[in-house]
C-alpha cells in the first residue's frame, strides 16, 4: 500500500512545497486548503495529489477531511495565520482567531489522525511553528504565543505517542519568503535579511526539505524535537 501524507495549508508557500517534496518521495498527497482553491488545484496538478477543502478550526470539517483521505501515514500541520500589531491594541476576536487556526487547527488535525496511527503503531506528525514561538517577536505577541503553544503540544504528544510508535516533531522556520511576509514593509523585510547570517530569506523549499527528512526512515529515532531552519538568525 502506498503511503499517504496529508498537508494542511497545502495551498500556501510552505505547505505547497511540502506537498511537492513528499510527492517526489512517492507519497500520495492530500492537499488540505481553506480558501485558495486555485492554488490548491495548481499543487494538485504538480503532485498528482488530491485537494480537499476544510476549515481546520471546524472539527467536523477536519473529520470529513480525514475520512476522505483514508489512512494517513504522515500529517504535516502547515495551516496558519499571522498577526501583527501592538499587543495593547489587539481585539478579543483577533487573538481568538489566531489561536483558533494556529493552535486549534493543529489540535483538531492531531485528534483526527492519532486513533488510526495508534491502531497501526506507526505514524509521523510534523507541526509547523515559527522561530517566534521560540524567542518571541515584538508586535507579534499573540502570533508568537500561538506558535509557542504548538511547540508545547508537539513535545507532549511525542511523549504520549512514542510508545505507540508515532513520531512527533516540530519545524520552526525563520524568515521565509512567503505571502505571510507580504504585510511587512520593505524596510522590515530588509532588516530580517540583514540580521540573518546567511544573508537571505529562506525559501519554502528550505522548510520542505526538513519536513521531507522528518517523514523519512532516516529520522526514525527523532521525536519531540523542535528544529528551526532559520539561516542562523537564532543560534
Amino acid at each position: 500500500m502506498s503511503k499517504t501524507a496529508l498537508i494542511t495549508g497545502g495551498s500556501g508557500g510552505i505547505g505547497a512545497a511540502c506537498a511537492v517534496a513528499l510527492a517526489d518521495d512517492g507519497y500520495k498527497v492530500i492537499i488540505g486548503y481553506n480558501a485558495n482553491r486555485e492554488e490548491a488545484q495548481r499543487v494538485e496538478a504538480l503532485t498528482g495529489g488530491i485537494a480537499i477543502q476544510a476549515d481546520v478550526t471546524d472539527s467536523a470539517a477536519v473529520g470529513r477531511l480525514f475520512d476522505a483521505a483514508g489512512h494517513v501515514d504522515v500529517l504535516v500541520c502547515c495551516a496558519g495565520v499571522a498577526s501583527y500589531g501592538l499587543f495593547s491594541e489587539i481585539t478579543d476576536a483577533e487573538w481568538r482567531s489566531v489561536f483558533d487556526v494556529n493552535v486549534g487547527g493543529v489540535i483538531n488535525c492531531c485528534r483526527a489522525a492519532i486513533p488510526s496511527m495508534v491502531s497501526r503503531k506507526s505514524g509521523r506528525i510534523i507541526t509547523v511553528s515559527s522561530i517566534w514561538g521560540i524567542c518571541g517577536a515584538s508586535c507579534e505577541a499573540v502570533y508568537s504565543a500561538s506558535k509557542a503553544a504548538v511547540i508545547g503540544l508537539t513535545k507532549s504528544l511525542a511523549k504520549e505517542l512514542g510508545p505507540s510508535g508515532i513520531l512527533v516533531n516540530c519545524v520552526a522556520p525563520g524568515a521565509i519568503d512567503t505571502d505571510m511576509l507580504a504585510s511587512l514593509s520593505e524596510e522590515d523585510v530588509g532588516r530580517l535579511r540583514a540580521e540573518t547570517p546567511l544573508g537571505r530569506l529562506g525559501a519554502p523549499g528550505d522548510v520542505a526539505g526538513l519536513v521531507r527528512y522528518l517523514a523519512s526512515e532516516a529520522a526514525s529515532f527523532i521525536t519531540g524535537q523542535v528544529i528551526s531552519p532559520n539561516g542562523g538568525f537564532l543560534v
